[in-house]
């Protein structure tokens, strides 16, 4: 039995893996907007980030919350705990390659019943008896059931590696927005506090002109509405501050009351972001790796479920010394042993392991599908933002356009009020629509920068496939 133990130690039961294919166009059907000036189709070796991909939009302050991520992230720690615990149950599964041995000394004080004896006299007395065995067992891999745990546990870990990558990608993605956005609503602060400022200055021009008598009350009743209307609005967009504030404290790992974002209103337009050939996706996008990942594992897992056809072989001894006297338990005559080994092979069980291989291959079959989806979404997600920030840039070119006309024909206005030619309605309707355009430009340039942010993402921030660690030295990583 041993030697045919030796002979099949090679033998591995089970389909080889072999990554299936998955959609992967030649180029990306979106370009980037004009002003990309520096963009161009990167090649495969050059188009990526690398590091800390924030730092292209050159904020020092982002900089500072993005460092934190990965230092106190609640979310990322508890991945990172994931890991740790993936990379045990490596160690776990290989402990399987080598025998058990286990020790179990033992003393008992006995009584035989007189009753049961066929001596006259009976056996009355007690007997001591001292046992101190080793048993040793051991389950050969003859057909590399145990090798095949080994190699699923390994790539289940590789997988979990990725996904914390991809849950560190998220959360600095989700920062680097929810900071884009609060810096917007600066944006929008300032424009409303500049508003409330001329809408007082314009108040105060009505109410002189009402008490030179040129103009009606209901031109102050007009203004004063629109002043407080303005007013409103500016207070209503600090809670919306406050909460992005609050929601970017906890990115980083700490109570709102410890942090305070000195943001401003967004000064840059998006920075030119590299994009590579599609097919680089795949390497550079760290879901990709973990489904990829879970694939390899669901097909070891068929194997697995194929060994079980064949026998079970187990060896096992037991070796030790037992005495009914303590002075002669650790004496050679008191010594005993058993060897021999077993083999097990189910003759019937009404299906069950066909029917479990054909689970693990429809579990593999899943796994496989759900990779080439998250393909597909990554494909999707690039060309989303490539789209969105290609038609936002022209969207921000006719905005630009817009609030100089509004601002034109808000001055013309102004001035025809003060010679008396139109009503003040006409300046209440220019004021509104030049509101609007300028708040209009501000939630552009801030969904161009939340775009950039989400395009970064799609593309795999600075991580690619090569930080992965090797499925032999998952455990040690």
């Amino acid at each position: 039995m041993m030697a045919a133990a030796c002979l099949l130690a090679a033998c591995t039961i089970g389909p080889k893996y072999q990554r299936p294919p998955a959609p992967a166009p030649q180029a990306y059907r979106e370009t980037p907007p004009a002003d990309f000036k520096e963009w161009q189709q990167a090649h495969p070796s050059d188009g990526k980030l690398r590091g800390k991909w924030w730092e292209i939009y050159g904020d020092p302050d982002l900089n500072a919350l993005e460092e934190q991520v990965n230092v106190s992230n609640q979310t990322v720690l508890a991945a990172e705990g994931l890991f740790r615990q993936a990379q045990d149950a490596v160690r776990i599964a290989r402990t399987d390659l080598f025998p058990t041995a286990t020790v179990s000394p033992s003393y008992s004080n006995s009584r035989s019943s007189a009753t049961l004896t066929t001596s006259p006299f009976g056996n009355l007395g007690t007997r001591n008896t001292f046992t101190f065995p080793l048993n040793v067992s051991y389950v050969p891999d003859v057909f590399g059931v145990i090798r095949r745990s080994i190699h699923g546990t390994q790539e289940t870990a590789q997988a979990t590696f990725a996904q914390l990558e991809n849950v560190r990608l998220t959360l600095q993605a989700t920062l680097a927005q929810d900071y884009f956005t609060l810096r917007g609503t600066d944006g929008d602060l300032d424009l409303l506090d500049r508003t409330v400022k001329s809408y007082e200055q314009y108040l105060e021009l009505t109410k002189n002109r009402f008490t030179s008598g040129v103009a009606s009350g209901g031109d102050v009743a007009q203004a004063e509405t629109q002043l407080e209307t303005a007013r409103a609005q500016l207070i209503d967009l600090r809670v919306a501050r406050a909460q992005l504030e609050h929601a970017i404290a906890v990115l980083t790992g700490r109570p709102p009351a410890e942090v305070a974002v000195h943001g401003g209103p967004i000064t840059i337009v998006p920075p030119p972001v590299p994009v590579s050939v599609p097919s680089t996706l795949l390497e550079r996008r760290p879901d990709v790796a973990a489904m990829e990942r879970q694939m390899e594992a669901m097909n070891e897992q068929i194997g697995i479920a194929r060994a079980a056809f064949f026998p079970l072989v187990s060896l096992s001894a037991t070796m030790g010394l037992q005495s009914v006297y303590f002075s002669k338990w650790w004496t050679w005559p008191s010594r005993f042993w058993s060897l021999g080994p077993q083999a097990i092979e189910t003759v019937f069980d009404a299906g069950k392991r066909t029917a479990e291989v054909q689970a693990a291959r429809d579990a593999y079959d899943t796994a496989v599908a759900n990779y080439r989806q998250t393909v597909l979404t990554g494909f999707q997600q690039v060309e989303d933002n490539l789209a969105a920030l290609r038609i936002l840039a022209d969207e921000a070119v006719a905005e630009d356009a817009a609030v100089k006309a509004a601002q034109k024909s808000l001055d013309i206005s102004t001035y025809q009020y003060k010679a008396g030619t139109v009503s003040y309605l006409q300046v209440i309707t220019t004021q509104t629509v030049a509101l609007q355009d300028e708040r209009a430009a501000i939630d552009i340039l801030t969904r161009r920068m939340v775009a950039s942010v989400l395009l970064v993402e799609a593309l795999g921030g600075g991580w690619d496939a090569t930080q992965m660690p090797a499925r032999d030295e998952v455990a040690s990583k």
